[in-house]
């Protein structure tokens, strides 16, 4: 973190640039196909604020605490790599086993994320009444946690339905890969849900913002530090974290923490990546060309990132009279309010319940 490995770092990204080092990153669509009962303007009749009423919401919140933005990005994650998007990581436990919550991956999400879900849940109701699904207020949710901290803005479709069930633990862990795990694992798990690597170093770069757990990276410190970590940063992480077991924080881009950029991929260049997960995208051969051509152009890392954001949020979507659209979205409704919500777009009755 020195001024030495910063110079060098800015002399090989502006060579890079002058030679046109953009290898590795896949060509695709540039707009993405919308699976069948997802729509650009859903709530355009029976919600038409809808988005509006969020982002005044959001603008609040991030005056505030910029750093809720990270926790809002996150949900979005966790919900659609476990089960799809279907806000099942929002229920509560119950009876049938407890929730998706309770999963050791998901015991670091910011609890003021699910507060402010639900504060969006009655803004929204208020102006519209219940036809906005919990699933869509996370994913609109992510996208302002994005653009009002810096990052790109861009459209996300909507019509998501929520679920009427959690994972099981065991399903949790198996869709969300560890912060200690390599590019390989990385690279294989989220291949099953037809990611390729570009993808998967595009929706990386949502750690520009937000924070790591000690425990999520002091196993590349204790008991002997990780070689590919540059010394100086390793110091600085042993001073917040003086053991493997210490319960604290710190930011994972150590540039510009609070912004939504590029940043997080010069950081890997210059081995100041926190997780595993990260810095190992800058030492596999299969992705480190990617995190380069990122580092190098951030209107490509917004470009390419924005497409495997609404790719996301596309995984094992609900749609039309599947699930439904709960009143609270940390529970189910009864079968009467259920009943009442199986509504189409336009918010007439579906004939098809």
């Amino acid at each position: 973190m020195g001024l030495s490995s910063s110079f060098v770092s800015v002399l090989l990204i502006s060579s890079m640039v002058v030679l046109g080092f953009y290898t590795g990153v896949s060509e695709t669509q540039s707009t993405p196909t919308l699976v069948k009962g997802l729509s650009w303007t859903f709530y355009k009749s029976n919600c038409p604020k809808l988005e509006s009423i969020v982002k005044k919401h959001l603008k609040k919140v991030f005056k505030k605490d910029i750093g809720q933005a990270a926790g809002l990005l996150r949900l979005h994650f966790h919900d659609c790599f476990v089960q799809g998007c279907d806000a099942s990581v929002l229920l509560d436990g119950s009876s049938s086993g407890p929730s998706e919550q309770a999963a050791p991956p998901n015991l670091s999400l910011r609890a003021k994320a699910f507060e402010i879900i639900n504060d969006l849940r009655a803004l929204v109701d208020e102006q519209c009444g219940q036809v906005v699904s919990c699933a869509d207020l996370v994913a609109i949710a992510a996208r302002d946690a994005v653009s009002l901290s810096g990052g790109p803005e861009y459209d996300v479709p909507l019509g998501r339905r929520d679920g009427l069930s959690f994972a099981t633990e065991n399903a949790t862990i198996e869709n969300l890969p560890a912060p200690t795990s390599n590019t390989s694992v990385i690279l294989t798990s989220l291949a099953t849900k037809k990611f390729d690597a570009t993808d998967v170093v595009a929706l990386s770069g949502g750690h520009t913002i937000g924070i790591g757990h000690c425990s999520s990276f002091t196993n590349r410190l204790y008991p002997t530090q990780d070689s590919n970590m540059d010394k100086t940063f390793a110091n600085n992480l042993k001073k917040t974290c003086p053991a493997s077991d210490t319960n604290a924080t710190t930011d994972l881009d150590i540039r510009t923490p609070n912004v939504f950029d590029n940043k997080y991929y010069v950081d890997l260049m210059n081995r100041q990546g926190l997780f595993t997960s990260d810095q190992d995208l800058y030492m596999d051969s299969r992705t480190k060309s990617i995190v380069t051509s990122f580092a190098i152009n951030e209107t490509l890392f917004y470009e390419k990132f924005v497409l495997a954001m609404i790719k996301m949020g596309q995984l094992s979507v609900l749609t039309g009279t599947q699930g439904e659209i709960r009143s609270n979205c940390s529970a189910l409704n009864s079968v009467a309010t259920f009943l009442s919500t199986v509504v189409d777009g336009d918010g007439d009755l579906s004939t098809e319940f």
